[in-house]
C-alpha cells in the first residue's frame, strides 16, 4: 500500500491512498497509546521499573483492529473465472476496504446467520476471493494511463493523461483501419477481470466486440482456451452447450467418475463439494482418472486410475467395447434417443456408413477396440478398464463428469465425444444423478444489461485465438485452415486478416496462450497494442498503451454465476476508483465519441459519462432487472430490495438436470436430427474441410486419433517427459499470481515422480530447467509418489519473467506448449513433451516480480 501511496502522491492525484486510509479510519495512535499506557500503569507495570513516557512514543507495533460496529458492510462478489462467482462482503471504513468476509446465510430475503440449506446454500468465497484486498491495493495496481517509451516488452512507460492516451489510441485505430482494412485490429477480450452484466469483457457478448464491431474494424478470436474441444463436442452431440446439471444433482448419484476433474481446484459450480459430500454420505462411490493423485481423490477416498496424458479417448473406447460385448448398454434409451450408436440407429440417408458400434467392435476397420487394445495406448490395465466399464454400466444413476482438462489436447474433441457416447449408451442422460456434461453450462442467466445493436459484435474475420501469432508472422502466405478462419457469406470469405494491432480487455492472454515465444516474435511486428486492466500484467509489459480499469469494487454491476449456480449478486460501487481508473464502459464510450459513434455505443449516456457514470449504470441495471430478470424468470423482488439484500437466490422447483424434459416429455434435442448425435449429421455432410473453421477432417463418430506428442511417440527419445499444466488452486489462470499471501501457501513448481527424480538425482527444492524446441523455464522441484512416472506437472498461469537468454524464470509452462491447430479448435496445452535437469550454475527461479515475497510452501514438504 505504501508503494501505491507514494506513486499517487508523486503524480499529484489527491487525495492519496494513504491519506484516504488515515482520514477514513480516523485513528489517533497517540490517544490510543495514552489510554493503553495509562491502563498498564494502573495494572502495576510501573512498579517494574519501566519508564513509560507516552508523549515520546512515535510508533506502535499494531494498528487497533476495527470492530464490525465501526465498519460499514457491503455485499459484493468475486469477479473471475475460477469455477464460481461467490459472495464477498466488504467491511469498509469510509472509502477503504479493511477486510473481506463472505456469505453467512443472512443476506437472502430475511435470512438469519447460519442459514445454509440444500435449496439455498451459502455462496462462500474461497481463498482467492478472500485475498482480493491484497490485489486491490497491490504494488502492481495500474493507477493512471501510461504510454510505452522503451522497446516493446522492455517495460518502460511514461505517465500520460487520459486525453493523450485516448487521443493516441483513436488516431492509431483510424490510421490502421484506413491503411490495412477492416481486419487490422484483433479482439482478444476475455472474462478475466471485467465480467458482469454491464461491464463485460467477453469474446461473444463483451464491450470490446461491441465497440470494434461498430467501428468497423475487427478480427475476432473465436476459440475459448479452457474448453473449445468440449464446446464443439456438446454442440455436435446435443446441439447446445447447456448440457450441465446444477451441482445439487450430484447428491443423488451412486457413482461419480471424475475424469480429469479436480473439483478441489476447479469447482464448475461453487457448492460442488457441499453436494458431493452429501453423495458420499449416501454411499456414492468415486473414481478419479488422472495422471496425478489429486486432493479430490483423497477427499472422497476415490479409486485412482492413473492414465497417460492425451490417451483418454482410447481408454473410453475400450470401455465402450466391454459394454457392447457384454450387452450392458441401455438399448431402450439408445433406440429412443440416439442417432448412430449402432447400425439400427443410423439415419436413412447414411445407411452403409460407419456407426459408432461398427468402429468400436472393429467391424469397419478390423481393429476391435478391446480393453487390451486400449491398455497398450493409455497405460491402464485391461482389467481396470473392464472393471470400470462394468461398474459404470451397472450402477444407476451414475455421473461420468468428463472435465475440460483432457480436452485441452490434440484432438481433444474426440475425448469429449467419446465421453458423450458412454453417457448415452448407459442411459445416464436426462436422469437425476446422471450426467451429460461436457461443457457443463446449466441454469440460464440473463447476462447482458446493455442494448442490442445490429452492428455490435460484428467481425470481418474470425480466427482461432492462439493462431494470431502464426497469422502475423506468415502473412500473407497463410492458408485459412492454418488459422481456423471462420467462413463468411461475403467477399471477405477466405481473406487472411492483416492484423496490425491488438486490444487486450480483461485479458492476460499474452501470458496464457500456447507457444509464448512465437507470440513474442509476432508482437514485435505490430503497430499498436492496447492493454486495459486494473493491474500491470505480463501482457501489459508488452503493450504500447496501458489504460487503468476500475476493479469490480469500484463500479456498479451485477455478478452472474459461472456456468453453475442459480443466483444474482448485486455489486455496488463499494469504494471510489483508485487513482485515475475508469470502467471499461467509460473508456469505450469516450473512444466511441472520438470516433463518431458515441451515442449509438452508449445510448443512455452523454459524453459526460466518462466523468460521472453512476446514474447511467443505475439506469442500465434497473432496466435489466425490471425488463429481463423479473418478467423472464418469475422474480417479484423489486430492484431496490435486491440492492438492499445484495443477493437473489432462486429456489428451483426441482434439481436442474440437463435434458430431463427431452427424456421425460419427448422434447427434441437441438441437433439436426432432434436426437443425441453420436453420428454427427453436420460433420458427415461436410465435403470441403478447408472451407470450415475447423480446417481439417473430423470423423462423424468419436474415434481415437494419435496425438502429435505423447509418451507413445518416438519424440520421447529426445523429450522423455509428458508435461501437463492443470489449473492451480491459488490462481485463476494468471489472476492472483501477484498476491504474496497465496504464494506463501502454494509454490510454482514442477511435480516429478519419485522414481524419475531418483534416477536424475533430483530432490524436492532443487531448481530445475525444463525445455523443448519451443522454449525453456526454470522452477523448483516437488518430488512425490502422487504423479505417475514419465509425467511432470507445472500449473498454468505463472507470470512470465524472462532472462537475457530467453529462459522464463517465472516457470510459465506456455513457453513449452504447442500452438498447432487441433481441428475442432481445442488448445493443445496438455500435448507437450519436455526434458529436464538440475539448473546450471547461476540460473535461478523468480517466483514473482516482488522477489522478496518468495513462496515458501516447499519448506514444509518432506523430500522423497
Amino acid at each position: 500500500m505504501t508503494d501505491i501511496a507514494e506513486k499517487i502522491e508523486q503524480t499529484s492525484v489527491e487525495p492519496s491512498v494513504e491519506q484516504r486510509l488515515h482520514d477514513s479510519l480516523n485513528l489517533n495512535r497517540r490517544d490510543f497509546l495514552k489510554s493503553s499506557l495509562t491502563a498498564a500503569s494502573a495494572a502495576g507495570l510501573g512498579g517494574l521499573g519501566l519508564s513509560l513516557v507516552p508523549s515520546d512514543s512515535q510508533a506502535f507495533a499494531y494498528e487497533p483492529y476495527l470492530r464490525d460496529d465501526q465498519l460499514e458492510t457491503v455485499v459484493t462478489s468475486c469477479a473471475h473465472n475460477c469455477g464460481s462467482r461467490h459472495m464477498l462482503v466488504a467491511h469498509k471504513k469510509g472509502d477503504v476496504i479493511v477486510r473481506l468476509s463472505t456469505d453467512d446465510g443472512r443476506y437472502q430475503h430475511n435470512g438469519v446467520v447460519g442459514k445454509d440449506t440444500f435449496e439455498e446454500p451459502q455462496l462462500r468465497a474461497c481463498l482467492r476471493g478472500r485475498s482480493y484486498r491484497s490485489r486491490l491495493y497491490s504494488a502492481e495496481r495500474l493507477l493512471y494511463p501510461m504510454i510505452r517509451v522503451g522497446a516493446r516488452g522492455e517495460g518502460k512507460f511514461k505517465r500520460a493523461s487520459w486525453d493523450e492516451a485516448l487521443g493516441m489510441v483513436a488516431y492509431r485505430m483510424q490510421e490502421l483501419k484506413q491503411k490495412y482494412g477492416p481486419t487490422a485490429l484483433l479482439d482478444q477480450s476475455y472474462a478475466g477481470a471485467s465480467y458482469g452484466v454491464l461491464h463485460k469483457s467477453d469474446q461473444i457478448e463483451g464491450l470490446l466486440g461491441r465497440f470494434l464491431g461498430m467501428f468497423g474494424c475487427r478480427t475476432n478470436s473465436w476459440s475459448v482456451p479452457s474448453y473449445q474441444a468440449t464446446t464443439f463436442s456438446s454442440r455436435m452431440t446435443f446441439g447446445t452447450i447447456e448440457d450441465g446439471n446444477e451441482d445439487d444433482a450430484f447428491a443423488f448419484s451412486k457413482l461419480i467418475i471424475m475424469w480429469g476433474w479436480n473439483p478441489a481446484y476447479t469447482f464448475h459450480g461453487g457448492n460442488t463439494f457441499y453436494y458431493m459430500r452429501m453423495a458420499k454420505q449416501r454411499g456414492c462411490r468415486f473414481v478419479v482418472i488422472d495422471p496425478i493423485y489429486t486432493d479430490s481423490a483423497s477427499a472422497y477416498d476415490a479409486w485412482w486410475i492413473p492414465i497417460r496424458p492425451n490417451t483418454d479417448a482410447a481408454m473410453m473406447a475400450g470401455m465402450a467395447y466391454y459394454i457392447f460385448a457384454n450387452g450392458l448398454q441401455d438399448q431402450g434409451f439408445i433406440n429412443r434417443f440416439v442417432q448412430g450408436m449402432d447400425r439400427e440407429t443410423m439415419p436413412n440417408w447414411a445407411q452403409g456408413q460407419e456407426s459408432f458400434k461398427d468402429y468400436i467392435m472393429g467391424w469397419s476397420d478390423g481393429v476391435p477396440k478391446t480393453p487390451e487394445w486400449a491398455a497398450q495406448i493409455c497405460g491402464v490395465s485391461a482389467q481396470d478398464i473392464a472393471k470400470l466399464a462394468h461398474l459404470y454400466a451397472t450402477t444407476k444413476p451414475a455421473a461420468l463428469k468428463a472435465s475440460w482438462s483432457p480436452g485441452r489436447n490434440a484432438y481433444g474433441e474426440q475425448y469429449n465425444r467419446m465421453a458423450a457416447a458412454l453417457q448415452a449408451m448407459t442411459g445416464n442422460i436426462g436422469v437425476l444423478g446422471g450426467c451429460a456434461e461436457g461443457v457443463g453450462k446449466a441454469w440460464h442467466a440473463e447476462g447482458i444489461a446493455y442494448p442490442y445493436d445490429e452492428f455490435a459484435n460484428v467481425w470481418f474475420a474470425s480466427i482461432k485465438s492462439d493462431r494470431w501469432a502464426h497469422c502475423v508472422l506468415n502473412y500473407p502466405n497463410v492458408k485459412r485452415e492454418e488459422i481456423g478462419l471462420w467462413p463468411r457469406q461475403d467477399e471477405l470469405d477466405g481473406v487472411i486478416p492483416n492484423i496490425r494491432g491488438i486490444f487486450w480487455q480483461g485479458s492476460d492472454w499474452f501470458n496464457q496462450l500456447t507457444n509464448i515465444n512465437k507470440e513474442i516474435s509476432a508482437i514485435k511486428k505490430l503497430d499498436m497494442v492496447v492493454c486495459m486492466d486494473s493491474t500491470i500484467t505480463p501482457s501489459g509489459i508488452w503493450a504500447d498503451v496501458l489504460l487503468p480499469i476500475a476493479t469490480h469494487f469500484e463500479r456498479h454491476d451485477v455478478a452472474l454465476p459461472w456456468y453453475k449456480g442459480h443466483y444474482y449478486i448485486h455489486r455496488p460501487k463499494v469504494i471510489q476508483p483508485l487513482g485515475e481508473s475508469k470502467t471499461d464502459f467509460q473508456v469505450f464510450t469516450e473512444l466511441a465519441y472520438r470516433l463518431g459513434f458515441g451515442e449509438r455505443f452508449n445510448p443512455k449516456a452523454t459524453r459526460d459519462y466518462f466523468h460521472n457514470d453512476d446514474a447511467v449504470d443505475e439506469a442500465y441495471l434497473r432496466d435489466w432487472w425490471e425488463h429481463k430478470v423479473m418478467p423472464h424468470q418469475g422474480v417479484t423482488m423489486p430492484w431496490e430490495d435486491f440492492k438492499r439484500h445484495g443477493v437473489y437466490k432462486f429456489k428451483l422447483p426441482r434439481p436442474h438436470v440437463a435434458f430431463q424434459d427431452n427424456v421425460e416429455k419427448g422434447v427434441k434435442w437441438a441437433t439436426p436430427s432432434g436426437r443425441i448425435e453420436i453420428f454427427s449429421t453436420t460433420l458427415a455432410q461436410i465435403t470441403d474441410w478447408t472451407k470450415t473453421q475447423y480446417g481439417y477432417y473430423i470423423p462423424a463418430i468419436p474415434k481415437w486419433i494419435e496425438p502429435w506428442e505423447s509418451l507413445n511417440h518416438p519424440l520421447t527419445q529426445k523429450y522423455p517427459f509428458h508435461l501437463i499444466s492443470p489449473h492451480p488452486r491459488w490462481r485463476t489462470h494468471s489472476i492472483f499470481h501477484n498476491i504474496p499471501w497465496l504464494r506463501e501457501t502454494f509454490a510454482q513448481e514442477i511435480t516429478i515422480n519419485a522414481s524419475d527424480a531418483k534416477r536424475l538425482g533430483i530432490q524436492t527444492g532443487d531448481t530445475i530447467e525444463v525445455w523443448n524446441d519451443r522454449g525453456g523455464i526454470v522452477l523448483p522441484a516437488y518430488v512425490t509418489e502422487l504423479c505417475m512416472p514419465g509425467v511432470v506437472v507445472v500449473y498454468e498461469g505463472a507470470w512470465m519473467d524472462l532472462d537475457e537468454n530467453g529462459w522464463d524464470l517465472g516457470g510459465n509452462p506456455d513457453f513449452l506448449t504447442n500452438d498447432e491447430p487441433s481441428p475442432a479448435g481445442g488448445f493443445a496445452y496438455n500435448t507437450c513433451l519436455v526434458t529436464l535437469r538440475k539448473a546450471t550454475e547461476g540460473r535461478v527461479h523468480r517466483p514473482g516480480w516482488d522477489v522478496k515475497a518468495t513462496a515458501r510452501s516447499q519448506v514444509f514438504r518432506r523430500d522423497l
